[in-house]
């Protein structure tokens, strides 16, 4: 199963200012898989070892932060020695030994050689618990569930995609019903690497909604064991709320849906608490699209998602047949389902800082506002191809905004200021932009 952070990996272990990496990501979105896959294919040796109730490796980081000391435990505990230019170490649920979190800083400045890869489901929730952790010395790489691109490669499409990547214009609008089918598919089974390689292996839809199932219950037990016990009730209501939320018309998060007269104060740790797991992406509204955008943020209204569009429909039980045949009972929820899929496959690019824009007066609004390095892109996202696009028109007109680009199941079209781009072809919309604004210079 190919994962796109790959070339992320590849490139970290060839740079020459290279520190010890840190991958983030939520429980089960592949970190441990991704961490083994590198070493295996870019290393001779790999040095896996896993903190979680490993009490040799607590006391192996109880001493002061002697580099070769640690090194030579480490390989008394993997059973081979130790190269620094072709083994890769691995501190896997890292957050278990916040003292081996702490080492990284010392690598850095001591042995940076050393590949180190770290990772742990549970680590943005350790650091809010005193974790010393390693500032300016580490590298970052977030994990995702895979995005529509990877889905296509796990299920043998490798030809799709690359009629995505060509932006075969002719070919994509031949094989559009192929590529519809498959985002069905995807917006019923997600990214979740046990989800996706179930239904690849057996195309079993009961057993990958048992696996989904399977994953929530997993979640409410991390909830229960890790959360502070005085918030978990609100974190498991704020949690079960986000598909109500979703499936309005207007997509602001509001407190009162999680029960009657609840308030800000009350739930702000609770979002905070899902935001650090990796389970929740909070996107915030902005006043006025203006560089940097994070300047014009309006902290108190926006919008709330879940990690990954196959659990967002696990937890409405939503059955497989309403997507995959399509029901009008179904027209009103498929937007938060396109919304979820549209941004699941933005927010893996890291120059992405992803908002939404909606009037004074709540008249108008946009799914998403989305600056790409120097570019503010305004983005519509609708479910069919339907293409009237009000809010963008509105939006256009109050800021001048010389490029919009309007999310649908209609075939790519550029006209004027407006382009259509094909909701089976997102995940190409950086590229598209980028190459687009190169051919003007």
């Amino acid at each position: 199963m190919y994962r796109e952070a790959m070339k992320q990996l590849e490139s970290w272990k060839f740079a020459s200012d290279r520190k010890p990496l840190v991958i983030r990501g939520a429980r089960q979105v592949g970190k441990t898989w991704l961490m083994r896959e590198f070493g295996k294919l870019y290393f001779q040796k790999c040095a896996y070892i896993s903190m979680d109730e490993n009490e040799r490796m607590k006391e192996v980081f109880r001493e002061a932060f002697d580099v070769n000391r640690i090194i030579e435990m480490l390989e008394i505990e993997v059973g081979f020695q130790i190269d620094a230019e072709n083994t890769l170490i691995i501190f896997d649920e890292v957050q278990e030994v916040p003292r081996a979190l702490k080492s990284l800083k010392y690598f850095q400045e001591l042995a940076p050689q050393y590949h180190i890869i770290a990772a742990g489901s549970l680590l943005g929730i350790a650091l809010h618990e005193g974790t010393s952790f390693p500032v300016g010395k580490v590298d970052f790489c977030d994990l995702y569930p895979l995005t529509f691109r990877e889905f296509l490669l796990a299920c043998g499409e490798e030809k799709l995609l690359e009629i995505l990547d060509r932006n075969d214009l002719d070919m994509m609008q031949a094989l559009k019903t192929k590529y519809t089918d498959y985002l069905k598919y995807y917006y019923y089974i997600g990214g979740m690497p046990e989800v996706v390689l179930e239904f690849v292996t057996n195309r079993d839809l009961k057993k990958v909604r048992d696996i989904q199932n399977g994953l929530l219950y997993a979640y409410e037990n991390d909830l229960s064991k890790h959360a502070p016990k005085e918030i978990v009730t609100r974190i498991r209501m704020l949690w079960n709320s986000i598909p109500t939320q979703l499936a309005k018309e207007n997509k602001k998060f509001i407190y009162g849906l999680i029960r009657e007269g609840a308030r800000a104060r009350e739930y702000e740790v609770a979002i905070t608490w899902l935001m650090d797991i990796g389970l929740v992406y909070r996107v915030n509204r902005v006043k006025k699209p203006d560089f940097p955008l994070m300047a014009y943020q309006d902290l108190a209204a926006f919008k709330l998602f879940i990690v990954d569009i196959g659990l967002l429909g696990a937890m409405t039980r939503l059955n497989a047949k309403i997507i995959l045949e399509g029901s009008r009972l179904f027209e009103e929820f498929k937007g938060a389902l396109t919304e979820q899929y549209v941004l699941q496959q933005l927010i893996v690019h890291p120059e992405n800082d992803i908002f939404y824009w909606s009037a004074e007066n709540a008249t108008s609004e946009l799914d998403f506002l989305i600056q790409m390095d120097d570019c503010i892109m305004p983005l519509e996202v609708k479910a069919e191809e339907n293409l009237q696009a009000k809010s963008l028109r509105v939006f256009v007109q109050k800021y001048g905004v010389k490029t919009a680009v309007r999310a649908s199941m209609a075939g790519f079209k550029e006209q004027d200021w407006l382009i259509n781009f094909p909701l089976y072809n997102i995940g190409n919309l950086n590229r598209f932009l980028k190459e687009k604004q190169d051919d003007s210079f």
